[in-house]
């Protein structure tokens, strides 16, 4: 991992130009006044400088590619993608820094950061009913995954043991075989789909129906209980007919609207209706997605253990239908945050985390979920996708935009973004590229936690990563990261299941 260079200031980046605005104070401005300013310490690679605010979302055009002898003194390898709100107060100022240092800052001060983050103790005034923390299960010596019995204190023994591939196939893994198989369609009724969603963290199930399925082995249903569904099978050599059984827990993945341009404009109302805004202390913080009517996907390192207050789910608001922070509804309360226990903040692997909120959304045409993703679905090199957020305008600029940005993005091979022409291996197996190898289009400078989204085959939208962190803006062989959401699909249905309302 490259290491920071305290001498060494931010490279310029570029932006599009977009409908002016009414003039904002800027980040500085609004923690400490128009007079003189404590100097702030050297800068992380997204955050402006005087003082470091959170990042947010900005939309590049093609950039002018830095000669090669820039790439050797970067700032730092790794930058978070999060931003704050344009009036600051003392408490965001610190959100902020708490997020500087303790996201992506190289391994001179990340490995102390690191250890402040492992070992922060979640019994210093947070309770669990608040904020998730390493979840270390207690269980038997006895214990068997998948039998439909609780043996962990937490449950976890059975919280892995449903998945969906492609057009909702349902996949079941049972103590009896170990493996996920289909379930066979004969016997299957609604009232075993609403239990089988209740199951996986969803209010009731939105459409069943049977599919061919080519394997020869699959599961049978057996008499009706009130065990989870891997307690109601049995491994059978075959289904009938080769009918399995398709689920879809909810309707998602559906925009109201879908005149889009490639480079980079502002989003209007019912574009990209999963797009939340996550406010503390009153400001744009972060950007997190609707998944379903109780839960939010969003990264991991919006919510720093480093600096607790953050960690108070009561001082977060959730704002969904919102193109305009100048109009925003009626928020939503988040009775928890749930964040990866295994988020590395050194490496930026695993981040992800979710906020159940503290009562259903009602789905109108302003604010729908995305669909997540199949266990196995891809999306190959090249395929266009897209990312939003709200962003800065103005090059290095600490002022955010008002307006949801959207641009679209071109997924990069791993293998290509793992070379030493790009970020030479950090990209791990949780993480996915997307941008444009030239330069411009790209998602830098935020929208931490907002959604990378790709339309499948169905013409539905999903959820294929969560912005996480990046080199620059719009520079050439410098992609936007993303955290790949369907090598975390079992993380995110274990906790809806476990947090199921």
């Amino acid at each position: 991992m490259a290491k920071h260079d305290p001498n060494e200031l931010p490279p310029p980046y570029y932006s599009v130009e977009v409908h002016t605005l009414p003039p904002l104070q800027s980040y500085e401005e609004a923690v400490y006044g128009a007079g003189p300013r404590p100097t702030p310490p050297n800068q992380l690679y997204y955050i402006p400088q005087h003082p470091p605010p959170v990042a947010a979302q900005h939309i590049c055009q093609p950039s002018i590619s830095l000669p090669d002898n820039k790439r050797k003194h970067k700032c730092c390898q790794h930058s978070a993608k999060c931003f704050g709100g344009s009036g600051g107060t003392v408490l965001l100022l610190l959100l902020a820094i708490a997020i500087w240092l303790g996201v992506h800052y190289g391994t001179r001060l990340a490995t102390t950061t690191a250890t402040l983050d492992h070992h922060d103790s979640e019994d210093e005034g947070h309770p669990e009913k608040q904020l998730s923390v390493p979840a270390h299960d207690t269980c038997s010596n006895s214990t068997v995954q998948c039998d439909a019995l609780r043996d962990c204190q937490l449950g976890t023994d059975e919280s892995s043991c449903v998945r969906f591939g492609a057009d909702g196939a349902l996949q079941v893994r049972t103590s009896q075989d170990g493996r996920f198989l289909p379930v066979c369609y004969q016997g299957w009724d609604q009232s075993y789909a609403n239990r089988t969603c209740a199951q996986l963290g969803f209010r009731k199930s939105f459409a069943t129906k049977a599919v061919k399925s080519q394997q020869s082995i699959g599961l049978t249903l057996n008499n009706r209980s009130s065990l989870p569904i891997q307690g109601q099978v049995n491994v059978s050599s075959s289904c009938p007919d080769q009918n399995t059984v398709s689920l879809k827990c909810i309707d998602c993945g559906r925009q109201q609207l879908s005149s889009r341009i490639i480079g980079g404009s502002v989003a209007k109302l019912g574009q990209w209706p999963w797009q939340l805004s996550l406010h503390f202390g009153g400001s744009h913080i972060c950007g997190g997605i609707l998944v379903s009517p109780d839960f939010v996907v969003t990264a991991a390192h919006c919510f720093p253990r480093s600096f607790h207050p953050v960690l108070d789910a009561s001082r977060w608001r959730v704002y969904g239908g919102v193109v305009s922070q100048d109009q925003l509804p009626s928020p939503y309360l988040v009775e928890k945050i749930i964040v990866n226990e295994n988020y590395n903040n050194v490496t930026n692997d695993q981040d992800i985390a979710i906020l159940k909120l503290a009562s259903p959304v009602d789905f109108t045409n302003a604010v729908q979920p995305a669909c997540l993703p199949a266990f196995d679905q891809t999306f190959p090199h090249g395929t266009k996708c897209w990312t939003s957020g709200f962003g800065t305008t103005d090059e290095g600029a600490a002022k955010p935009s008002k307006d949801l940005m959207e641009v679209a993005v071109d997924i990069i091979d791993v293998r290509v973004c793992n070379s030493s022409k790009v970020y030479s291996g950090s990209v791990s197996n949780n993480m996915l590229c997307a941008g444009d190898l030239k330069g411009g289009r790209d998602s830098c400078q935020g929208d931490s936690g907002g959604p990378l989204v790709c339309q499948a085959s169905d013409n539905l939208w999903q959820l294929v990563g969560v912005t996480s962190w990046g080199t620059g803006c719009g520079q050439s062989n410098r992609p936007g990261v993303y955290t790949k959401v369907s090598s975390l699909l079992p993380w995110i249905y274990s906790k809806m299941q476990l947090e199921s309302p």
